[in-house]
């Protein structure tokens, strides 16, 4: 998990957007390992090379640009020290010469490094400012300070460093040293780090990577020099590099088969095939004895608004520029919400109000669904622990629905399937928390939001007509669609990843399928088709301009559709029932209403509700505070008296 901090001038930072570091537990080679740093750290980086020509030809017209790819190339120079090592200046007499777990970098000089350095110098001094001088000055001096001193080639350095012995026997090697270490050399310290603040976003992403890059060189920069083992005296100091964790030690053992690589997988792919007959939605009035209804909406959105602003303010070193406005082009969204709260609080607050609003009695809930694809709760599952903490001795089903974007839709659907055998209320939550599992992967920063919505469905009385008309769920496609989307995701340092034009992919052809059902479909009342019935479409919230694109190529016109994506984001399960929530709130539905409400997304799966909305059963909105949130911490861990009990000794 890489949550988010608060820092102390009240904004988000996002410290794995400027760490660099990875989960080494989950890279097997350094095959894999050579395409992670390639994409993260090279794609994009100008070399020193590359900035001199761009100096030499006009390609900057203002400092912004020159700071970037100052500080890209630093990153890129660094990338095997950040993700994997610390550096630590130790007494050449002091090094150890026969361990496997300390390291000598074995350097090049820089090529044309003095040339370079006094180009970048000039440039900056004679580029105007882009927004803010005296923060670009600060900038340009921490970063200076460290490409001015550079004094390697950066382009054949390896990944996996020699070893002091291997160096020592190494003809001609060359490595950093520093006639004299001061222990106590200034560096930045995390909290002045996440404190870091500017008034422009790109400027205060710019100065987080400065500092950490500063951290990088905690020694005297403009007296280090490159030498060979016996150009050293006993006195002075070498930087020896440390494995940062045993993670790291063992994926090294990997690299050089002092330890065997890991199992592949057994699995293979098999042949693609259709269904053996089509899988038609479920007509519910005519399916089923016991009807549904709807009795109350609760939703629990995150407590903190992450504006696009935010976003652009937390940019990663990996990331190409992006402005705030053209994420809200791209996208749609302007901001989403998050929390610092658990998964399990969101869904308890929810479940709390919609039972509260329903008139139930606790003792009258029959089962608890909880649909999400965020949940790190295994044993017990989020259903079961939220059903125990909301003091149901006993369900008939308390069970976890992982369908992603189509949450609602599956979960509707167990619902209705639950109320034939106990004649209950159930409660059915869809909850996610995102803002923990992104990581730097900038396509889901813009994207993904925290929230969560839940409903009591009752049955409804004898005789009485039901909320839903109609029901489907798909689930599958081509392998790539399946895999659009993945969390956790070991290519991506275990964070949720999106593949655009795969999702684009799956969701133009579930559209396609989902209106062309419900044009063949017959009207509730038995007169014209489904989709003519249909009031207004409540769509998962996935990317607002990409859903108005594939709509339009559907033959459905935007005044049809109603979105919340802009201030919410993308919540996956919890979308399509928050959006419900929030066009009750905004007017849009002002009575009893007939909703088409389709979703689509990871694991190619989706599914559609076609349902009747009333603004009467959404509960006033529960507003989190994270101070006060003590009521959901959880009961007292077992002891081992009560293990003994529970089997029976």
């Amino acid at each position: 998990m890489k949550p988010f901090v608060v820092n102390n001038h009240d904004r988000m930072v996002f410290p794995a957007n400027f760490l660099g570091e990875l989960d080494f537990s989950v890279i097997d080679d350094l095959k894999q390992f050579t395409a992670i740093v390639g994409r993260d750290f090279e794609a994009k980086a100008p070399t020193g090379t590359d900035i001199l020509e761009r100096v030499t030809g006009g390609a900057y017209e203002s400092r912004f640009a020159l700071l970037r790819d100052m500080s890209q190339n630093l990153f890129w120079v660094n990338r095997y020290t950040l993700t994997m090592f610390e550096k630590r200046p130790t007494r050449w007499r002091d090094l150890p010469r026969h361990r496997s777990d300390v390291f000598l970098p074995l350097l090049t000089p820089w090529r044309d490094g003095d040339k370079k350095v006094r180009a970048v110098a000039e440039a900056f001094a004679a580029l105007p400012p882009t927004w803010d001088e005296a923060t670009e000055r600060r900038i340009f001096d921490l970063l200076f300070d460290v490409y001015g001193n550079r004094r390697h080639h950066a382009t054949e350095l390896p990944a996996v460093k020699p070893t002091v012995e291997q160096f020592l026997t190494t003809p001609g090697a060359q490595t950093f040293v520093v006639p004299h270490h001061d222990p106590d050399y200034p560096v930045f310290s995390f909290t002045e780090i996440l404190d870091a603040h500017a008034e422009r976003p790109e400027l205060e992403a710019l100065t987080r990577w400065a500092m950490v890059l500063h951290n990088q060189y905690p020694w005297d920069r403009a007296a280090t020099e490159l030498r060979t083992a016996d150009e050293i005296g006993d006195d002075e100091y070498v930087i020896a590099f440390h494995p940062r964790n045993r993670d790291v030690e063992q994926f090294l053992d990997r690299a050089t088969g002092a330890r065997p690589a890991r199992r592949g997988r057994l699995s293979t792919q098999s042949d693609p095939v259709e269904p053996a007959t089509p899988l038609p939605p479920v007509r519910v009035r005519e399916a089923f004895a016991v009807q549904p209804k709807v009795e109350a909406l609760a939703v629990v959105r995150g407590e903190h608004v992450c504006s696009n602003d935010d976003v652009v303010r937390n940019s990663a070193f990996s990331w190409s520029p992006m402005s705030a406005e053209e994420i809200s082009a791209k996208t749609g969204i302007d901001q989403r919400r998050y929390t610092e709260l658990d998964i399990e609080d969101l869904a308890w607050a929810a479940a709390v109000r919609a039972i509260e609003h329903s008139g139930r009695d606790r003792s009258e809930i029959g089962a608890v669904l909880v649909a999400t694809c965020t949940s790190e709760r295994l044993i017990p599952s989020l259903s079961t622990w939220l059903s125990g903490r909301l003091g149901l001795l006993q369900t008939h089903c308390s069970a976890d629905i992982v369908a992603a974007c189509a949450g609602l839709p599956y979960g509707l659907s167990e619902a209705v399937r639950q109320l034939q055998e106990v004649h209950r209320p159930v409660l059915l939550v869809c909850v996610e928390k995102f803002s923990d599992k992104i990581g730097n992967v900038r396509t889901s920063r813009m994207i993904f939001g925290d929230g969560a919505a839940a409903m009591v469905i009752a049955p409804a009385a004898e005789g009485e007509r039901g909320d839903i008309d109609l029901l489907q769920t798909y689930a599958s496609g081509p392998d790539t669609q399946v895999n659009s989307i993945i969390w956790p995701n070991p290519e991506f340092d275990n964070d949720i990843t999106v593949y655009g034009p795969e999702v684009k992919a799956l969701v133009a052809r579930y559209l396609s399928q989902m209106i062309g059902e419900l044009t063949e479909q017959t009207g509730p009342d038995g007169e014209g088709s489904m989709l003519d019935a249909v009031d207004l479409i409540v769509p998962h919230q996935a990317n607002k301009t990409m859903i108005l694109q594939l709509a339009a190529t559907a033959g459905l016109s935007a005044d049809q559709l109603y979105f919340n994506i802009g201030s919410m984001g993308n919540v996956s399960a919890a979308s399509i029932p928050i959006a419900l929530f929030d066009s009750v709130a905004d007017g849009v539905v002002s009575g009893r209403t007939r909703v088409f409400a389709p979703g689509f997304g990871a694991g190619a799966v989706g599914g559609y509700a076609v349902l009747e909305v009333d603004p009467a059963v959404m509960a006033p909105e529960v507003h989190l505070d994270p101070t006060t949130a003590a009521e959901t911490e959880p009961a007292a861990a077992p002891t081992s008296d009560d293990v003994r009990i529970a089997f029976g000794e």
